[in-house]
């Protein structure tokens, strides 16, 4: 298979974009440095299609590498002929590969080996020939052997039919028709196996096509069979799937053809079916968590690109009943200024106390905001503090912030080694107000599938999910780069470049030598070599280094184009100490990139960063984002009423429909199908995490802290 052709026609790229990107990435670089510094080789190919083009270049790869084995592995057997060698190559699938190489698989002891024991082989081979000029009984006579136990010629027969059934099982052609007429004209069913089903009444008794059930029903189907709540499996036509293999198989109407049907039969309930089962199931579930992890990936990559709340001192607070609620005063950088436990809530219910404990904190730190962990108790926190900020006229705001995996890494190695002298819980604490200041730079502490953004994500392989976690998490922190003087080791160690040993190396040098002054002192890292240092200098900033370079996304590479760039249109030193040139981008319209490009000898597309760059330092794409939505009211589910309008965060997207906080402390859905009044196949298609939306409420279970809501404007 040539593998640039594959990538070619599946990303829709262009041939020479899938070489140069390739070449790229077998000389050891790293997708985040493809994307943002090797525009011009790939033709400016972005994050998302150099992470698809990896994952499939691995994938083929492997493909090519069992193809390989498997020819080989038939070769050495002396089977392999120009037809098989041609089968392999026209493979797209490792399913495909293993259908061809099943005849030649050493197998375990089987009805079909037993009888090839017996001696049955000619007799099965005569059989499949159908000469109806033959009297197949009287053939099977002459196979009579007591000592091997084939008693009478119905005995022989028998055992050569168990090595037909086994021949036509084997038949790579035959499997694959059946297995892709099964996928599109099959049934999944799913019964009820328990009286009380609860949350898998809606599979009771479900029958669905196969072609289009949706994989998050696959995932729930697959769920509950775990949990023994259901069962499920695969109908399909018994006769159409027969009437395939006798068309492959059956040559004659006569009685050798009539012992072919009945081996025929033989391998499709006891062989084939089975195990095309059990194909299908698992590339319905591969589908399904394919997807999932998609949806999972992009609501990932969304909330790490919150934009950050900063210049504001911030209160954490983790919420708890019998433990009290665990408070955390942070400054504008996250560093922790005051700790303290408050009893709020039941059994304690220290309101006054804690309210003047809050009071005295806002007032002797300036807190502009209250970040409030979503867990235990969070609904009674929530109340208090709606309650305390009352008294600050609106200059005090809370927001109820997610704290899913904050205990994770409360108890974590890296916790201990930041807070040694607090327990988990006030780690708790620091972590939630941090995250609403800094989501990215708190969250790439914890292991993003501890994050919660997704659904059914202890159902997925972890191997693949934690794979394309990562590369969001790697994606998101260098699109926003790092401040080489605060960043902490876990999030240099998500920069490109920089695995988590050279990260503690950076922190230790930081310790041991005070602050980077410029870019080129990396080098003095320890075990930062040169291609490190090519990966990671772009994405990692020194603010207050002398060369104004060095606080910018341009490349070190790059800086003697960026200052001839600034010579030829007459910028100053002292201009540039400013950090920021004015005018750059209408300087340059007049000659025009191009020209201006080949004139610096450089590309087209970086001229256009360094341009931006030079006139946005540091910019951070967060920024450009709606701000975090606090709020200083609160109300409950009782107070929603149908059709009353309110403004929401998107905190979850799946296949179904998305999660809304509305400040009712449980979250609402809009279903896929009210989201909009076009129609949309996905959610994540109109709405993304962090997204503030406007909503209306059909309906509010105040048993069940269900909540219904659409997108669409009710009619007057």
């Amino acid at each position: 298979m040539d593998i640039i052709s594959t990538l070619i026609q599946e990303l829709n790229i262009k041939p020479w974009q899938a070489e140069a990107a390739v070449k790229l990435i077998d000389e050891g670089n790293t997708l985040p440095f493809i994307a943002r510094y090797r525009k011009e080789a790939t033709g400016s190919l972005d994050d998302a299609t150099l992470r698809d083009l990896y994952d499939r270049l691995n994938y083929l790869r492997s493909l090519n590498e069992q193809r390989e084995k498997v020819r080989k592995a038939i070769e050495e057997q002396g089977n392999l002929t120009e037809e098989i060698s041609k089968a392999l190559d026209e493979a797209v699938t490792l399913t495909e590969i293993e259908d061809i190489y099943r005849p030649f698989r050493p197998k375990r002891r089987t009805r079909a080996t037993i009888a090839k024991e017996k001696g049955l082989d000619a007799l099965a081979e005569a059989i499949y020939a159908q000469d109806e000029n033959m009297d197949y009984h009287d053939f099977a006579a002459s196979f009579i052997n007591e000592e091997k136990g084939v008693l009478t010629s119905d005995d022989a027969i028998n055992g050569a039919l168990d090595i037909i059934a086994e021949t036509v099982s084997d038949d790579a052609e035959g499997r694959k028709r059946i297995r892709y007429v099964c996928f599109h004209n099959g049934f999944i069913r799913c019964v009820g196996d328990k009286e009380d089903l609860g949350v898998y009444e809606m599979y009771a008794d479900r029958l669905e096509p196969i072609s289009r059930v949706p994989g998050h029903r696959i995932l729930a189907m697959n769920r509950g069979e775990k949990e023994e709540f259901l069962k499920v499996s695969i109908e399909f036509d018994r006769t159409k799937a027969l009437k395939i293999l006798e068309n492959i198989h059956v040559k004659s109407n006569g009685t050798a053809g009539q012992l072919v049907i009945k081996a025929v039969n033989d391998a499709y309930d006891r062989l084939i079916f089975p195990s095309i089962e059990r194909e299908i199931r698992n590339e319905l579930t591969e589908n399904a968590s394919n997807a999932a992890i998609k949806v999972f990936a992009q609501n990932t990559r969304q909330l790490l690109m919150q934009p950050p709340l900063r210049g504001k001192v911030t209160i954490g607070l983790d919420p708890g009943y019998r433990t009290g609620c665990k408070v955390a005063v942070v400054d504008e950088t996250g560093k922790v200024l005051d700790t303290g436990v408050i009893y709020p809530v039941p059994p304690h219910n220290r309101i006054a106390e804690a309210r003047e404990t809050i009071k005295r904190l806002i007032k002797k730190h300036n807190a502009k905001v209250i970040a409030i962990g979503n867990g235990t108790a969070s609904r009674e926190t929530e109340m208090f503090a709606s309650d305390a900020v009352n008294e600050f006229d609106g200059k005090v705001a809370y927001m109820v912030v997610s704290e899913a995996g904050a205990s994770v890494y409360s108890a974590s190695k890296l916790a201990q080694e930041e807070f040694p002298d607090y327990d988990v819980t006030l780690r708790s604490a620091v972590s939630i107000a941090r995250r609403l200041q800094d989501p990215l730079a708190e969250l790439v502490k914890i292991d993003p599938k501890a994050i919660g953004v997704g659904q059914y994500q202890h159902d997925m392989p972890q191997k693949h999910l934690g794979e394309a976690l990562d590369g969001v998490v790697e994606d998101c922190v260098n699109s926003v780069g790092a401040d080489l003087n605060t960043a902490s080791a876990p999030l240099l160690s998500r920069i490109a470049g920089i695995n988590s040993a050279i990260a503690k190396n950076i922190v230790a040098y930081r310790e041991q030598n005070g602050r980077f002054n410029t870019r080129n002192e990396l080098k003095k890292v320890s075990k930062l070599g040169p291609k490190a240092f090519e990966q990671c200098a772009g994405f990692l900033r020194v603010p207050d280094s002398k060369n104004y370079l060095d606080r910018t996304a341009v490349h070190p590479e790059s800086y003697e184009s960026a200052d001839r760039l600034l010579s030829r249109f007459g910028y100053t030193g002292e201009e540039l100490k400013k950090g920021i040139v004015y005018g750059l981008s209408e300087k340059v319209e007049t000659i025009g990139t191009s020209a201006l490009a080949a004139e610096l000898g450089i590309g087209e597309p970086t001229l256009i960063d360094i341009i931006k760059e030079l006139e946005r330092p540091g910019r951070d794409p967060r920024d450009e984002l709606p701000p975090p939505m606090l709020r200083t009211d609160i109300m409950g589910i009782e107070d929603l009423k149908p059709g009353m309008e309110l403004t929401g965060t998107v905190r979850n997207v799946t296949d179904f429909g998305a999660f809304v906080d509305i400040g009712v402390h449980h979250d609402g859905l809009v279903h896929v199908t009210q989201i909009s009044n076009n129609y949309i196949r996905h959610p994540s298609e109109a709405l993304k995490v962090g997204d503030i939306i406007t909503v209306w409420v059909i309906s509010a279970d105040v048993q069940k802290g269900r909540i219904s809501l659409t997108m669409k404007k009710p009619k007057e």
